[in-house]
């Protein structure tokens, strides 16, 4: 599971076997539509896992998440999670 940020500031969220021939492919424009719109893009984190089917249900977690909270897992402030996931539930 990987996460892009994007040349407008915006992240990705992805899975694959083979990270750095999908970083490439983002890279390239041959990747995802949003990544080939918003070039150019750069990797800022991933988990490693042993089952293809784990990253996925990790990256879907974490495309439902906020910007500020993707934000906070890539910088490492994991105290600041759980206090952006009820962020979102109090607007």
């Amino acid at each position: 599971m990987y996460i892009l940020e994007c040349g407008d500031g915006s992240y990705y969220t992805g899975s694959t076997r083979f990270l750095q021939r999908r970083l490439l492919q983002h890279q390239s424009g041959k990747g995802a539509i949003h990544t080939q719109m918003h070039q150019p893009v750069k990797l800022v984190y991933y988990e490693a896992f042993t089952r293809i089917d784990h990253a996925f249900y990790r990256e879907k977690q974490i495309q439902n998440w906020s910007h500020d909270k993707k934000k906070a897992l890539i910088e490492g402030r994991l105290d600041d999670l759980k206090a952006l996931s009820k962020k979102k539930f109090n607007r």
